[in-house]
């Protein structure tokens, strides 16, 4: 164990850190690899191994900074060696003692600081390991807390092994009465090799009295077989190549077990006679660090998988050659729901499962890392036929669709994958992990559980979306989003029952701007459950007006977002919508598409069945158009089925259209289910869906999507803003009842 701290002494601690001349080339060069390996652990931009002088700090090794020392005024490291414990700064600007220090305000913008104490063998504190961050944390774990003190532990190592050879450089007459009581093993042999001096900790780490050794070669030491000639003849001191170095060779105890030690080999001189003098430490336990710290940065530790860094570095290894090579990247579909349901337990099982499946699909040359979450990535050099590519793929989706089993209970996901290829479409090999990316959005799109090859149309529509997504935002900031409404009617007579509230964008340089330009963006985007909840709530607010003035039974249909289901606050909103705006729940129908349902199904059950319990309509809009409405008609607590526009448009002509409309009005009857057929242009149309006994009706022979405004004057409902006694009698469009 290292010397707990004394009490600050800063006399004391400025003798400890000049006894370390930390000025020496070599001792920079030991320790710039724990440095790098801080760095990287945490992900920081800075690391460094700092000693505070007098008036300054310097820095023994450092990675992303330029400069070599600060005046101790500004350091950091000033305040961390002033106690026992780790010194952490979470956000150094909305720290008093730092939010006005020049590495904060200036380069190198310090936002983020922590710092473990180098605590030498007297007690005194000469610096710190510290990593630097320009981004501020919310904390730092005890697991990180730990780690950093390994580290620093490991700088210490480097640290004493250097004092003791400043220590026998400065006066070799002393190394006998330092070995003495030297924690490390210390070991003097005459030009021979053969043992003169053997200390006490060597007995203890060794085995060996001291006694047993004097006079035998210092190979005693070492392990049998590994030492070749050229080995025993260094550290017996037959060369001096390695005077003044440091070496590891695996030790031998006297019981036989074997363990890794480091000796550090220096030489003198004493009346013409030449003696060698050899510092032994276990480093057992460093090894064991070190190799867990190289886990830890190059390794995901759930999985084993090399991780991003480690994939990263390959592909640059790649090159942008000739050569072709895939990168393929997999997201688990379903992954969250196993969480949610089964726990985090099983979800920990299930990827390590998953990593094993996908290893299995692999040649020893490929590499199957993973990203973080549920997220996997393969590179696969010499791969570059798209044919060849999509078999792996096909071979990896079928091989994570096989069941997994956890403690007998059986459990399904799927993938999807994305895959590019180099040098297709002259895709730089940096380019090939964010181009397998956009394909992977695109089978996800598409469905999931598909695979997609990437093809420059992915970057254009991706960049189109990012630039969409900046103005999706500044429209909604800027109240450029309004709705319009489209008459619901009763078939029989041309009676308004309600309307469809519609989403539209006056652009302020395209106009008004239809769905299909700018819907899918803002459903897939971070925007979509705020715009969501304004279109609720504006179009409830709009609903109440024309309730109250006159249509008492009017109904407003409000589309949904499949991410409102995601914010676990849909039917709060919803509740608190129609409680600003007076509208009874029956006045309001939630239409949702099977595409929400496919993507979402885990998500929106509970909140559907809660909306339709306080008596709220739910509408399956589009209903017909896909392969899982009939199973989702038992599982779902509908209301109303909104028979597709491309039936209706076709069932004056086709006969399978005019079954297909028959078979959906057969269903809502048979489910209790009202329906409403979407899209009648014709009155042939009208005449032939009231002969099949529909009810209800919306399309452009009754009204296009139309303002508020409009839709009041067609229907003589209050005009917008108008009080409800301004109303012209009736609600029914005099052009529609003619028609009728």
């Amino acid at each position: 164990m290292r010397p707990a701290p004394i009490a600050f002494n800063e006399p004391e601690r400025l003798r400890a850190v000049a006894e370390y001349d930390v000025a020496a080339d070599t001792l920079a060069k030991d320790l710039d690899r724990i440095a790098l390996l801080a760095a990287s652990v945490f992900q920081v931009p800075i690391a460094m191994v700092s000693f505070v002088e007098r008036d300054r700090q310097i820095f023994l090794a450092k990675v992303g900074l330029d400069v070599c020392e600060t005046g101790r005024d500004v350091s950091f490291c000033s305040h961390a060696i002033r106690g026992s414990e780790m010194f952490v700064v979470p956000d150094a600007t909305l720290d008093p003692r730092f939010a006005d220090n020049p590495l904060v305000t200036g380069p190198p913008h310090i936002r983020f600081y922590a710092g473990a104490p180098l605590t030498g063998a007297r007690g005194q504190t000469m610096g710190t390991v510290c990593i630097v961050d320009d981004k501020p944390r919310a904390g730092f774990s005890d697991g990180d807390r730990i780690l950093l003190a390994e580290l620093a532990a490991a700088v210490l190592d480097k640290l004493e092994l250097h004092r003791l050879d400043v220590a026998r450089s400065a006066s070799q007459a002393r190394l006998t009465a330092a070995a003495a009581v030297s924690p490390d093993g210390v070991v003097c042999t005459d030009e021979r090799g053969i043992i003169t001096f053997w200390n006490a900790a060597c007995e203890t780490m060794l085995g060996h009295a001291a006694e047993e050794v004097m006079g035998r070669h210092i190979a005693v030491i070492a392990a049998p077989g590994t030492l070749d000639g050229a080995k025993t003849s260094i550290i017996g001191g037959g060369s001096d190549l390695l005077v003044g170095k440091t070496i590891e060779l695996t030790a031998a105890h006297r019981d036989g077990s074997e363990f890794p030690v480091e000796l550090s080999l220096t030489e003198w001189r004493d009346e013409g006679v030449t003696s060698f003098g050899c510092v032994i430490r276990d480093v057992t336990e460093r090894r064991a660090s070190e190799d867990h710290l190289f886990e830890l940065a190059y390794f995901d530790a759930l999985t084993g998988l090399p991780n991003r860094v480690v994939l990263q570095a390959r592909l640059d290894a790649l090159g942008n050659g000739t050569d072709p090579v895939c990168v393929l990247a997999i997201d688990l579909d379903g992954f969250k729901e196993v969480n949610d349901t089964l726990g985090h337990l099983v979800g920990d099982e299930l990827l390590r499962s998953v990593a094993g499946r996908l290893s299995a699909c692999t040649r020893p040359i490929d590499t199957v890392a993973r990203m973080g979450g549920d997220e996997f990535v393969m590179l696969l050099p010499g791969i570059g036929d798209p044919v060849q590519a999509a078999t792996i793929a096909d071979r990896v989706i079928a091989a994570v669709a096989e069941a997994f089993v956890f403690e007998g209970q059986s459990v399904n996901v799927s993938a999807s994958v994305g895959f590019a290829i180099h040098p297709t479409f002259g895709q730089e090999t940096g380019d090939l992990i964010s181009n397998a990316d956009l394909a992977l959005y695109q089978a996800k799109a598409d469905g999931r559980h598909c695979r997609r090859m990437f093809v420059p149309a992915l970057r254009e529509r991706a960049t189109q979306r990012r630039t969409q997504d900046f103005e999706l935002r500044r429209a909604h900031e800027r109240g450029e989003f309004e709705l319009v409404y489209q008459p619901q009617v009763r078939l029989a007579d041309g009676v308004l029952l309600g309307a469809e509230a519609l989403l539209r964008w006056r652009h302020p340089t395209k106009g008004l701007l239809t769905p299909a330009s700018f819907l899918a963006n803002l459903a897939a985007g971070p925007l979509a459950p705020e715009v969501g909840h304004w279109v609720l709530e504006r179009a409830c607010e709009q609903a109440a007006h024309w309730r109250d003035g006159g249509a008492p039974d009017f109904r407003i249909g409000v589309n949904l977002f499949g991410a409102q289901f995601r914010t676990d606050n849909l039917c709060e909103r919803v509740r608190l919508a129609l409680a600003a705006t007076s509208l009874p729940p029956e006045a309001l129908e939630l239409e949702i598409t099977e595409d929400i349902i496919l993507r979402h199904d885990d998500d929106m059950t509970g909140p559907l069945r809660d909306l339709k319990d306080l008596g709220i309509g739910i509408a399956f809009d589009d209903f017909g158009t896909g392969y899982a409405s009939l199973s989702m008609l038992k599982l779902l607590p509908l209301t109303r089925l909104k028979l597709d526009q491309s039936f209706v448009r076709g069932m004056c002509s086709s006969n399978e259209d005019i079954a297909i409309v028959r078979a959906v009005l057969y269903l809502g009857g048979s489910f209790q289910l009202a329906v409403t057929a979407e899209g009648v242009e014709t009155e042939a149309q009208r005449d032939m869906l009231l002969a099949e006994g529909c009810v209800e009706a919306q399309g452009y022979l009754f009204g296009r999507p139309m303002s508020a405004e409009d839709l009041s004057r067609q229907f003589g409902l209050p005009e917008v803003g108008a009080a409800p006694h301004e109303m012209r009698d009736g609600w029914t469009s005099a052009a529609l009842v003619r028609r009728v």
